[in-house]
This record gives structure tokens, C-alpha cells and sequence, in this order.
């Protein structure tokens, strides 16, 4: 499902991402998740495995008042994003750290009202110097437990994670957020096709139990076009809706 851009810098309506750099290339399901996360009365976000930094200059793109930190382990991928901040619009509110997020979990000492991840999912095999964009998917990189860890560390007692994965994943992420206390509320099921099946899950996770509203989204019509839905949710950034 996911279309990846080229190596050339994507133009948004606001701001530009180079991407270049990164083991992971701007996507549909990083604006998917950056335009559809709840970042209203989130005064403070954070943004985890930042990347290019394109989810995290969407939000501060959609609130105009929050301040906004992404927390990156890869170098060339946080240097990139810190140049993409500078010459954003934001740049006097979205900062990034070089740093994993467990590492920062530890020294942070106050609380975030959003936390956004596009989380690595693979859990098997070993990973060649070759396959970069492979081992940026490991969870060996990220366990589902530490995110979800650094989720009720650095959440306040209203915050709001969100974050996208691929249906089964997504599946067995909400069945553990559960034994840390973070309960699914709003899930976005996306289709790459109306009649084909869901591939990915976008969970928004609080602390309060209660049954999760679900929300289809189909990307494209069997024309290749993407659906008035789709351009609906991303127009105040892609350039061409």
C-alpha cells in the first residue's frame, strides 16, 4: 500500500522534505497518520523515530501553538530532519534530538499530550549492512514494549499515542498496549482498494477503557485515483489536491 516518493525532495504546500538520507522515505502512511492524528489542545508532541521529520512539521503545520520534539536514533536521518525544521516555517517549535526514545524516556522529565510513531514492525531474521530500510523496520531497533513503555512514561493522563501499523501487527500492538494500560478509541482502517482488505491500522491509544471507533479509509479508486476521502484528509498538504 504504502507509495514511497523518490530520492528528490517532496514538496508539501507549506514546507519541504529531503529525504534523501533516510532509510525511510516520506510515505503514504507517515501523512496518513500526520494528517489524521488528534494534535488539538496538544500543547506538547513528540514525535518518535522522526525520520525525515515529516509527521512532525505536519503537526506543528495543524497546531499552530504546540511545540514539538522528534526523537531520532539514526544520525543521517536526525541531521536531515533538523534541516528540513530549519528551513520549515516551524522551526522555532520543532526540535530534534539525535537519541533513541528509550534512552530519552529516562532524562525527559516533563509530559507530552501527543506521542505519533510510525513504529518498525519486523521481529525476524537477521539483517545484512545492505538492508538498511529492512533493519529501520526491526523491532529489534524498537520493541513494541519499550515504545509502549515510553508511551505511559512520557504520556500526561489525557495524552494521546498514535500509531501506524500493518493489519496483524496492528492487532497484536493493541492486544499488548493493553497490559500497559493504553486502550485503543479511535482506529483508521486503510484500504489501498475499496474491495480489497484493510492493510494497515492507525490506533490512537488513551488511558481510559472504552470500545474503539473505527473509521474506513480507502486511498485509491480501481482507476489508480485516489479517492475523494483520501484528498479530502490530505489536501492541506499535498500540492496537486
Amino acid at each position: 500500500m504504502q507509495v514511497e516518493a523518490g530520492l528528490e525532495p517532496v514538496e508539501f504546500k507549506k514546507f519541504k522534505i529531503g529525504h534523501d538520507r533516510c532509510s525511510m522515505r516520506v510515505g503514504t502512511e507517515s501523512v496518513v497518520l500526520g494528517a489524521w492524528a488528534d494534535c488539538k489542545d496538544s500543547p506538547r508532541i513528540l514525535d518518535v523515530g522522526t525520520g525525515s521529520g515529516v509527521i512532525a512539521l505536519m503537526l506543528a503545520q495543524r497546531n499552530e501553538k504546540a511545540s514539538i520534539v522528534g526523537v531520532e536514533i539514526d544520525a543521517e536521518a536526525a541531521a536531515q530532519a533538523k534541516e528540513n525544521a530549519m528551513y520549515s516555517p516551524y522551526a522555532d517549535r520543532v526540535e530534534i534530538e539525535h537519541i533513541d526514545v528509550q534512552s530519552f524516556a529516562r532524562k525527559e522529565e516533563e509530559k507530552f499530550d501527543l506521542i505519533v510513531c510510525n513504529p518498525p514492525f519486523f521481529s525476524g531474521g537477521s539483517h545484512s549492512s545492505g538492508l538498511s530500510r529492512l533493519a529501520m523496520r526491526s523491532t529489534k531497533k524498537l520493541p513494541h514494549g519499550d515504545l509502549l513503555s515510553a508511551f505511559r512514561t512520557l504520556l500526561t493522563e489525557t495524552g494521546r499515542g498514535v500509531v501506524v501499523l500493518p493489519y496483524i501487527e496492528g492487532l497484536r500492538f493493541s492486544e499488548l498496549a493493553r497490559s500497559y494500560g493504553l486502550y485503543p478509541v479511535r482506529i483508521l482502517q486503510l484500504r489501498p482498494e475499496d474491495e480489497q482488505p484493510i492493510e494497515r491500522l492507525v490506533i490512537q491509544l488513551e488511558r481510559k477503557r472504552m470500545e474503539p471507533i473505527r473509521h474506513d479509509l480507502v486511498l485509491k479508486y480501481d482507476t489508480g485515483e485516489p479517492t475523494r476521502q483520501f484528498k479530502r484528509l490530505t489536501k492541506p498538504f499535498y500540492m496537486e489536491f
